[in-house]
């Protein structure tokens, strides 16, 4: 299985120049089986790099492009009638796909937002109070701009906290950009691209990571960093519960990606910021990061 990882990785390192750790957190994020919040500008690679991903797991690609007139059942899916069959069918929506881009998603209404509460948490969409299990595996790209706010509905903290890494892919250095025009200079890489993994193969992956050991000790150590979270005086809105389950599950997941059975202290520390950040708020506009930094300073490994 360690080859089809070292596969996928070069993979998505054809199509996303120079970025060798946000493709590890994306791996990372998708082993864990959570989702994935990139706030960039326009331009970046974002959607290359799921589109990219969808073709190398063999999966199916969805896209939603947030904005204000956004309906909840444009993502869900509805009950449509039929009068040929002279009965109600469903359609189904973009959230029925393997890898979903949400594009902008602080540009739909909360309303909408919150239609992906529930596939995202519990891998269901529920119309009409019939339940319905999108496809497995199932990961959520979720984008936003960090620069342009006017139009926007910021996430609320729920809706933040289901995504278990929020990250950002960075302008390329002058070498990766010349780099870059060389690869697209004739075609686009992507229509190249062969898949290297199965889906079931994922789903593997997926289960034999909740299987990475974590000791005792490293457990209490993550404890420690989320509760200094809740208690400390520049934060006015700590790390939940949720956020110590994904510190751990996606510690287990870059364990399982560096050839490891079991979990160091190195996983946590390199993990948090990525991790904690965003389920955080900071008292009188100070940087969630510096915070963490100085957490990790702090707390006794």
């Amino acid at each position: 299985m360690q080859h089809h990882l070292k596969q996928l990785t070069e993979n998505l390192a054809t199509t996303i120049v120079g970025k060798d750790e946000p493709i590890k957190l994306i791996l990372v994020a998708l082993l864990s089986g959570g989702h994935v919040l990139l706030e960039d500008v326009p331009g970046v690679g974002k959607t290359l790099l799921a589109k990219t991903l969808a073709k190398s797991i063999e999966g199916t690609f969805g896209r939603i492009q947030c904005t204000p007139d956004l309906l909840p059942t444009d993502i869900t899916g509805t009950n449509i009638w039929n009068p040929n069959q002279r009965e109600f069918e469903f359609l189904a929506g973009p959230v029925f796909n393997n890898i979903l881009l949400t594009d902008e998603i602080n540009r739909a209404t909360p309303r909408t937002q919150s239609a992906l509460l529930e596939v995202m948490e519990e891998r269901q969409v529920t119309v009409d109070n019939q339940s319905r299990p999108v496809p497995q595996p199932f990961f959520v790209i979720a984008t936003q701009n960090p620069v342009e706010y006017q139009g926007t509905f910021p996430l609320p903290e729920a809706q933040m906290d289901r995504f278990i890494l929020s990250l950002s892919l960075g302008y390329p250095s002058a070498e990766e950009e010349l780099q870059m025009l060389q690869l697209h200079q004739k075609n686009r890489p992507l229509t190249e691209l062969t898949p290297c993994i199965s889906l079931e193969q994922v789903q593997q992956l997926q289960g034999q990571v909740s299987q990475v050991k974590v000791e005792n000790s490293l457990q209490q150590y993550m404890v420690n960093l989320i509760r200094a979270s809740r208690q400390d005086e520049e934060i006015t809105l700590g790390v939940s519960p949720r956020g110590t389950v994904a510190l751990q599950r996606t510690s287990q997941a870059l364990a399982f990606l560096e050839g490891r059975d079991y979990v160091i202290p190195d996983d946590v520390k390199f993990l948090a910021p990525y991790v904690l950040c965003h389920r955080m708020i900071a008292a009188g506009g100070k940087r969630p990061k510096a915070i963490v930094d100085r957490l990790l300073r702090s707390i006794e490994v």
